[in-house]
């Protein structure tokens, strides 16, 4: 049984349904449409990747950039998940 069909299964015997969304209709499923729109012109429109090794690098270094560093109107300019500075004693500690 392929995961398509163990989801469709699920979703049947918890007598959920689903709503079909068209693809590429932004008022359908805007969150994810904003987000592709942003990947396309800020990452994929700029790029030529030479090997999908490289894709991989430069995508996961945009990834974290976008999720820790670019500020999203959205969360008032501020990153979904900045990163945490952790200020550390500069002296050793003698036990």
């Amino acid at each position: 049984m392929s995961r398509t069909q163990a989801v469709r299964d699920w979703i049947g015997a918890v007598g959920a349904k689903t709503a079909y969304i068209e693809r590429g209709s932004p008022w359908e499923n805007g969150h994810v449409e904003s987000f592709n729109a942003r990947f396309r012109d800020e990452l994929l429109n700029r790029e030529i990747f030479y090997s999908l090794r490289e894709a991989q690098i430069i995508i996961e270094a945009w990834r974290k950039h976008y999720n820790t560093k670019r500020p999203h109107s959205a969360l008032g300019y501020r990153p979904p998940a900045p990163e945490t500075i952790v200020h550390m004693d500069p002296r050793p500690v003698m036990h």
